[in-house]
């Protein structure tokens, strides 16, 4: 497979901070990095992660480590083939059958399911995500909804449509508009 590498810069809309992220292939693996930085109810916040995924998009593992306020994080997350998850070595039932990592602070992970369902214009599909929650960092099972509405835009459903954003995305998947959320700060 040829080798591809992207990377992305957002300005946080909500608080002050930004990210940035990368998307490279590599042994037989996508992999996404990235890192966070942002103010949270006055406390400043770092955090890194990896993710990995197999050739199908299917998360296969992640990782954030970091800091909120003086408290560290250090989250290891696994799915097993039969797509059952672990956090930190133990086992979560509750995102049992979920095909894709989600973090609760980052618009990066939006990306999985957009480039695994690869879905044409006017098309929808539901997904179950494995949902790294901020500020708590438990994993909990979210149900999420995708609609391609042209070619850049998705919409995108969560917590039984409550939450609901239309969201502008670049040739590689990266959301480059996050309404409310996040923005990308390359031209």
């Amino acid at each position: 497979m040829k080798r591809e590498n992207h990377s992305i810069l957002w300005r946080r809309i909500d608080t002050p901070g930004h990210e940035s992220a990368s998307l490279f292939y590599d042994d037989d693996a996508w992999h996404l990095h990235g890192t966070a930085v942002f103010l949270h109810e006055q406390s400043a916040c770092r955090l890194d992660y990896q993710i990995i995924c197999d050739l199908q998009w299917q998360s296969r593992s992640a990782i954030v480590t970091g800091w909120v306020g003086d408290r560290v994080i250090e989250s290891k997350i696994a799915a097993g083939p039969d797509r059952r998850w672990t956090l930190n070595g133990e086992e979560c039932p509750q995102v049992e059958g979920a095909v894709d990592v989600d973090l609760n602070f980052s618009p990066s992970t939006n990306l999985l399911p957009i480039r695994r369902l690869e879905l044409a214009v006017g098309e929808e599909k539901e997904v179950r995500a494995a949902w790294l929650r901020f500020p708590s960092f438990q994993l909990e099972l979210l149900t999420q909804t995708y609609r391609r509405l042209d070619e850049k835009i998705y919409r995108y459903e969560s917590a039984g449509g409550t939450f609901v954003r239309d969201l502008t995305v670049n040739e590689v998947g990266f959301p480059t508009n996050y309404p409310d959320l996040w923005q990308s700060e390359l031209p």
